[in-house]
């Protein structure tokens, strides 16, 4: 079935987005009451109406525009920015008095707004540029500036500075984790095509190559093909299959990582598979299966996986045991995990031959077996005596197989 791509973006800045577009509503009617509460002292009042009732047209309709990065485009931040300054330029036109009692412009406080989106938008730098914009307006409007007029403006520039720096820190962190994310989901991915090939084109290879030895001739010649091809595709699957990151298609929607599904692990999760009907195609006349009498359920994809990992340690069995070797699976189902051992009556496997064969990149017991229960949350525990056989032992914590490991 064909996988479908599932994108996750992550975006830290989003929360200040809305919390500018509160800010701009608040601060308008903070500005609106300012000179309806004082309207008495404008010499000309219809100055302050003609203004604020274009400040409150141009925040609401422009609402939208401070939703998200995407929307605040460089063409509506200069235009915003236009209409504070003109706020602040036409405050001395509305009261000549301001300057004397050093009295609150126009826009008010809600021409920090409109300097808020330049640091979010663009970080520090952009904040800086516009903070320096208002801030010579105000000296302008001022005349001679006062002391609270020089901390006001000074106030405004350190703070849109440091909320733009901020800004710029958190989408540098949201890079790093979208690659940290992306890298780790490439592994997962190159360890479940591993497990996969181990389990099917690995040991059609490693067949070929010892039946075509055994037979000689123009068969030991594609029996040594195939042993070539084998130490190839061990090396592909040991080497890793990362893809480039696309955390960064748009980083006005904030990192981007993107996951691939397989629906078959996503259908019918919430109805549990008996693991016993899974494993019951694996016994034989040398293999003996023991379960309870009872089912023992487990979601789709922990079932599957666990059954797939006791399919992994019967090849090795066949394979390195011989072809006389027994085998023995002991399924025990308990209420906070299932425990599955897989048994066998061969030679046992030889101290460091393990660690020898993952350095060789013959990775069937750390991929196919445990790579597999670690991803459902489980262990895998492998007891090897030369001379008294293998025991494999796989477990499955309830909590976490309950939710098919993910």
């Amino acid at each position: 079935m064909a996988k479908r791509e599932r994108v996750v973006r992550m975006s830290v800045e989003q929360p200040l987005w809305r919390a500018l577009t509160a800010y701009r509503v608040l601060t308008m009617i903070y500005a609106v009451l300012i000179f309806v509460f004082g309207r008495e002292r404008y010499e000309r009042p219809w100055v302050a109406v003609a203004f604020l009732a274009v400040m409150c047209v141009w925040t609401l309709a422009t609402l939208p525009k401070v939703a998200n990065a995407a929307s605040c485009t460089r063409r509506f931040l200069v235009a915003d920015l236009t209409v504070a300054l003109t706020g602040i330029l036409l405050t001395p036109l509305a009261d000549e008095q301001a300057r004397s009692v050093d009295g609150p412009t126009l826009p008010s406080i809600w021409t920090a707004g409109a300097v808020l989106a330049y640091a979010i938008k663009g970080g520090w730098r952009w904040a800086g540029f516009a903070s320096s914009l208002v801030a010579v307006a105000n000296l302008v409007e001022r005349g001679s500036p006062s002391r609270d007029t020089l901390h006001n403006v000074l106030l405004v520039w350190v703070a849109s500075i440091a909320i733009g720096y901020v800004v710029e820190v958190a989408r540098a962190s949201e890079r790093t984790l979208a690659r940290a994310l992306e890298i780790e989901a490439a592994t997962r991915e190159r360890e479940r095509l591993a497990r996969d090939i181990h389990d099917s084109v690995l040991q059609v290879l490693a067949m070929v190559q010892r039946r075509g030895t055994a037979l000689g001739g123009e068969a030991a010649e594609l029996g040594r093909m195939a042993g070539e091809q084998e130490v190839a595709l061990r090396t592909l699957v040991a080497g890793g299959l990362t893809r480039p990151s696309l955390v960064s298609e748009d980083e006005s929607e904030g990192a981007v990582v993107r996951y691939v599904d397989d629906p078959d692990d996503e259908v019918d999760a919430d109805c549990p598979v008996d693991l016993r009907t899974l494993l019951a195609p694996r016994a034989g006349a040398k293999v003996t299966l023991a379960d309870p009498g009872a089912p023992v359920l487990l979601p789709p994809p922990a079932a599957r996986e666990l059954a797939a990992a006791v399919g992994a340690a019967l090849d090795n069995v066949r394979v390195h045991a011989g072809d006389g070797a027994r085998a023995w699976i002991l399924v025990e189902d308990w209420p906070d995990e299932v425990i599955v051992t897989v048994r066998d009556d061969g030679p046992g496997i030889p101290e460091g031959r393990l660690a020898q064969a993952e350095g060789e990149g013959r990775m069937g017991v750390a991929l196919s077996i445990r790579g597999r229960l670690r991803d459902l949350g489980g262990t895998a525990e492998l007891i090897s005596v030369p001379g008294q056989g293998t025991e494999v032992e796989l477990k499955v914590p309830r909590e976490r197989g309950t939710h098919g490991g993910r």
